[in-house]
């Protein structure tokens, strides 16, 4: 015996819906009048109103007229399109008046720095990257009130002694050039806080004088060919970030705990077999990152979950090439690829900090990344 199939003339059920849609449909639309004269749902209306025009700051003398909320979507149009032309107007001002102390210059058209520079010594920050530009002139010492010098993706090869007569500098930007040494009377800045010098790839070692930058927080001497860690260093004792990735280093000094306010120290591409106890006495140490390619020996407790300590180690696996679809070799210049390779690592940082509770990261992570 077959399935039962029972038959329906189609018709029938069709007019059966059709009915109760009718039905349904004029319950909404007495639903929707009745709403429309209940006084819960204006009050409802005004109420909502306030709380946006509170969101938005805007002072209640402006909405209630006579103690009655007008809540014209007009009005709320109106003030928030005066408010925004205020603010605009402020920024405006305020980027006139602190672009009359910024230099900023980019463009491989640019082989030397405007003459007209010379004059303008009331600036406070240079912003020049991008160019062909290989020499920073001695008159830079003229310029006294300079705190940020941003000079990333030249071709400079050299400082200029005077750059140690600027006393207000803050912050020294040289990264990705083709810098061979830092002049020592860099040391006399001794207001610099923030100091980046990677990838000029040929750096081998850092002055002595620098010893006296007591205010420093950050230093990247990424990407060049330091064989340990220059005695200035340990030597900035408010240094919170250490980036001597990419470097020759096959060991840490065992004073390294020196660092005392060391919150990150980045380590990856190096040789390193192994990491000494004394990293375990920098109490402020909250993410270290390392290649694991090499390391044989290392104090258990850096991956201890119960620590606040990110420890991060990195299983490189470098390429000298890259291949297109079509097999076509695409060659990339070292400071290229060096580059990329610090944009991914702080990205990944910034990733690895904005997990804040335990659960959320591994304490140890392995990955193999292909430049």
């Amino acid at each position: 015996m077959g399935h039962k199939v029972v038959v329906f003339d189609i018709s029938v059920v069709r007019a059966l819906w059709e009915t109760r849609v009718k039905k349904h449909k004029a319950w909404q639309k007495k639903e929707a009048e009745r709403l429309e004269k209940s006084a819960l749902e204006k009050i409802k209306e005004e109420w909502n109103f306030v709380a946006e025009c509170r969101r938005k700051g805007i002072p209640q003398a402006v909405y209630c007229k006579n103690g009655f909320v007008d809540t014209s979507v007009r009005l709320l149009e109106k003030i928030e399109r005066n408010s925004l032309t205020r603010q605009s107007l402020l920024s405006k001002e305020r980027d006139k008046r602190s672009s009359a102390f910024v230099f900023e210059l980019s463009g491989e058209q640019w082989t030397e720095l405007p003459d007209a520079l010379k004059e303008q010594t009331h600036l406070k920050e240079w912003h020049i990257s991008n160019t062909l530009i290989q020499i920073i002139p001695t008159y830079i010492e003229l310029f006294q009130a300079m705190r940020i010098l941003d000079l990333p993706k030249n071709q400079i090869s050299h400082l200029p002694a005077e750059i140690g007569r600027l006393q207000n500098l803050r912050e020294l930007n040289v990264s990705f050039n083709h810098l061979k040494s830092i002049p020592p009377e860099l040391g006399d800045c001794e207001n610099l806080e923030k100091l980046d010098c990677s990838g000029n790839l040929e750096l081998t070692e850092l002055p002595f004088e620098l010893s006296n930058l007591k205010q420093v927080t950050f230093v990247d001497i990424a990407a060049n060919k330091f064989a340990s860690v220059p005695i200035c260093v340990l030597r900035m004792s408010n240094l919170q970030w250490l980036d001597i990735s990419n470097n020759g280093l096959t060991d840490l000094p065992q004073d390294i705990d020196r660092l005392e306010e060391l919150q990150t120290f980045i380590l990856y591409k190096n040789k390193l077999t192994y990491l000494p106890y004394a990293l375990l006495n920098l109490k402020k140490l909250a993410l270290l990152v390392v290649s694991g390619d090499h390391l044989v020996e290392l104090p258990t407790a850096l991956c201890d979950s119960s620590t606040p300590l990110k420890f991060v180690s990195l299983m490189d696996n470098p390429i000298d090439n890259t291949q297109c679809e079509d097999g076509v070799e695409v060659m990339e210049s070292e400071q290229d690829r060096q580059h990329f390779d610090k944009e991914f690592l702080k990205a990944y940082i910034e990733d690895l900090k904005e997990r804040e509770s335990v659960p959320s990261y591994t304490t140890k992570v392995s990955f193999s990344l292909q430049l």
